[in-house]
């Protein structure tokens, strides 16, 4: 059985019974007359007939022939406002026949929808032309829409709001590195698998020294050992220091039994660990899953201030052991003052900062980023640097056969600003423009692949705002696989209409087509960071098709994961016991084999894999040429308004026609009841397809 398969009948049938009134069994409901609204249906309208508009036929001296109706309106001062009425919740696009003649580097405009605003960046058009504002989620019912004049300055003739026709999400398997390892290879066929049918679970562990925990093992000089009393704790060989009073000590010891490294505080002279695990044990303790992603990075291994972390060796058990899928990011340093790290004419290290405060990776540094492509300069040689130190971690889980997606430089262009000149970058490797940048990443993929060899990686490029200046930066299809948007979204930027410091669970759907538009559907789409992690249900009604999501680590005063301003508990748990949701113990056990044709993913519960068309539970299903299993209502389809009938017809409430009662007997018993009704249900949460039924001749 598919795991939640219960939750989700038991989810259906609740439904079934609230369109048919509350009980143990469905009883007749009372229509009520809608009131009468001033809402106006899908379609194409005058813009100046709208409330608040004006009818203009010119900007001032300046004609805009071809118009239709009899003139248009000029957003200046005053909203444009009107209501929509449609039947179902879902996603819905609007569209605007517009000119925008005041600024040549493009207009900002404001929509808004039912209170949310949304801004849209209109470029310079002198002569009518249909552009989308994009796409919406409107309510069942009555919505309300509002052009507001935060900037304005931009004329409307027409304006069409109409069901969104979204397109089938594509990306691709084919790795841009055509030396990609037999493991990265399944692994991309796998993602692209799953792409658009379910989201991935994803977790970013703290990296450096977070979530240090103190013990009370102790260095004990006279014996030589590491104890804290009761167990004595093997010493590292040759791994010794030297305190302020002259006291040798060794800086490791480790746990026989569990292997736990401790690591010497000089501070308070025990040993302590990082607890690196401490987010997925919170959400296995919540949800009684693990993430089927596991975030890592390697901050640690950077020129002047490198340590050992065993980053390494943790990706390796997560995928090795544990058969997850790893992803690394790399908040690379440089000094921040250049005039602290100096090289010879060889590129030699002749001064260098051990201290890891003279060292960042914001934008606030005299260090050149265009300099790391120009040989002989500070900034080349200790790029390089850096890059064989990435590179050697990187080997580490080439050799023991582990594919790693792979996010450097991410985030690049920050804040938008202006034409990609990086005035919004808040990290050195983009603080000099979108050209520079391009240039650092084609570089840095070149390095890793041809001079290191490594081709255990899956490249993910991943902005920040994904505003229309955003396509600037984008390396290019031959250097990424992934694209990926970061969601931090509960202070600022909010399209759920809730407080601020409260969790925000928006899909983002307009950011995620906006990205599939600026690669032409070419690349599979991430969520590589994020606070709340959006809800499923958001994520299926908005069709926002994410690859999956990556929740950042808690630290202290961000509890990102554990903390209740960012996520719910429930709508977590929720998440990750959802069908739609792909956790650790769900993956394939051949997921760095060679996949073929993979199907979707296999719960673990499952025994077959489900090789249908997968559709979502509730969805319309369409029977078989000539089978109409279900099909109660004669409306050529099934769903659940085929349930709501039987069951009508069950407790003597409803009749059918002579083809709906054969069709609705679904187990041939030669009458309707509520085994026939439960069928239906399973067909629609994909328990069973049309051809499970008996075989019979088409009636």
């Amino acid at each position: 059985m598919q795991k939640s398969i219960r939750k989700t009948i038991s989810a259906v049938l609740a439904l079934t019974f609230c369109m048919t009134g509350t009980g143990l069994l469905p009883v007749i409901a009372e229509e009520t007359e809608k009131a009468e609204t001033n809402a106006l249906p899908l379609g194409t309208y005058e813009a100046e007939d709208f409330e608040g508009a004006d009818l203009w036929t010119s900007i001032y001296e300046t004609q805009l022939p071809e118009y239709s109706g009899e003139g248009f309106a000029y957003l200046t001062s005053a909203p444009i406002s009107f209501s929509i009425e449609v039947e179902e919740e879902g996603m819905y696009e609007v569209k605007v026949r517009a000119c925008q003649i005041l600024s040549e580097e493009g207009r900002m405009q404001t929509i808004s929808v039912n209170g949310i605003d949304y801004t849209y960046n209109m470029p310079y058009i002198d002569a009518w032309k249909e552009v989308s504002f994009g796409v919406f989620r409107l309510k069942e019912g009555v919505n309300e829409l509002v052009l507001k004049p935060t900037y304005g300055y931009a004329a409307y003739d027409t304006i069409t709001v109409e069901k969104a026709v979204l397109p089938e999400v594509l990306g691709t398997d084919e790795p841009c590195d055509p030396k990609a390892t037999p493991e990265v290879r399944s692994l991309m066929k796998y993602l692209k698998s799953v792409y658009g049918k379910h989201v991935l679970s994803g977790q970013q562990e703290i990296y450096g020294g977070g979530h240090n925990v103190s013990t009370n093992i102790r260095y004990d000089a006279s014996t030589d050992t590491c104890t804290d009393g009761s167990k004595t704790y093997p010493i590292v060989e040759g791994d010794y220091g030297t305190d302020d009073s002259g006291n040798k000590f060794p800086w490791h010891c480790t746990d026989p039994d569990t292997g736990q490294d401790y690591v010497y505080s000089t501070q308070n002279h025990n040993y302590t660990y990082n607890n690196y695990n401490q987010e997925c044990e919170y959400l296995y303790e919540l949800t009684g899953k693990y993430p089927a992603i596991r975030g890592f990075d390697l901050n640690t291994h950077n020129p002047g201030f490198e340590w050992e972390d065993g980053v390494a060796d943790r990706m390796i058990d997560w995928t090795v052991n544990k058969n997850g899928i790893v992803t690394v990011s790399w908040h690379c340093t440089v000094p921040t003052s250049m005039a602290d790290f100096e090289v010879d004419e060889d590129g030699n290290f002749t001064k260098i900062s051990d201290d890891w405060q003279k060292f960042t990776y914001s934008e606030k540094t005299d260090f050149v980023t265009a300099n790391v492509m120009k040989e002989g300069t500070k900034e080349y040689y200790f790029y390089q640097e850096c890059m064989r130190l990435a590179a050697a971690e990187l080997q580490k889980l080439q050799d023991a056969g582990v594919p790693v997606i792979f996010r450097p430089l991410h985030e690049a262009e920050g804040n938008p600003g202006n034409n990609g000149d990086g005035s919004g970058a808040w990290f050195w490797w983009a603080k000099e423009g979108c050209e520079v940048y391009k240039d650092l990443w084609k570089m840095l993929y070149t390095t890793m692949t041809e001079t290191y060899g490594l081709h255990n990686l899956i490249w993910e490029q991943n902005l920040y705002a994904w505003s229309e200046e955003s396509a600037l930066w984008y390396a290019g299809d031959e250097y990424v696989d992934i694209v990926g948007f970061d969601k931090y979204n509960t202070q600022y930027n909010r399209h759920d209409g809730k407080p601020s410091g409260t969790p925000n669970e928006d899909a983002e759907s307009k950011i995620f087509w906006s990205i599939l538009n600026y690669v032409d559907n070419k690349k599979m789409v991430s969520m590589p960071e994020n606070d709340s992690i959006p809800s499923v249900e958001n994520m299926m009604i908005e069709q926002a098709k994410w690859l999956y999501f990556c929740t950042w680590y808690d630290d202290q005063g961000s509890e990102f994961i554990s903390g209740e301003q960012y996520q719910d508990p429930e709508t977590l748990k929720r998440t990750y016991q959802s069908e739609y949701c792909i956790t650790l113990d769900e993956l394939p056990a051949d997921l760095f084999k060679s996949q073929g044709d993979v199907p979707p993913p296999t719960p673990s519960e499952t025994t077959e894999p489900n090789t249908t068309e997968s559709k979502e539970p509730g969805e319309s299903v369409e029977p078989p040429t000539g089978l109409l299993y279900g099909d109660a209502t004669c409306n050529g389809s099934v769903d659940i308004s085929d349930v709501v009938l039987m069951n009508r017809v069950y407790v003597g409430i409803d009749s059918l026609e002579s083809q709906g009662v054969v069709n609705a007997d679904v187990d041939m018993s030669g009458k309707i009841d509520l085994s026939d009704s439960m069928n239906v249900l399973r067909l629609l949460v994909h328990l069973l397809t049309p051809e499970d039924f008996p075989i019979r001749e088409e009636s």
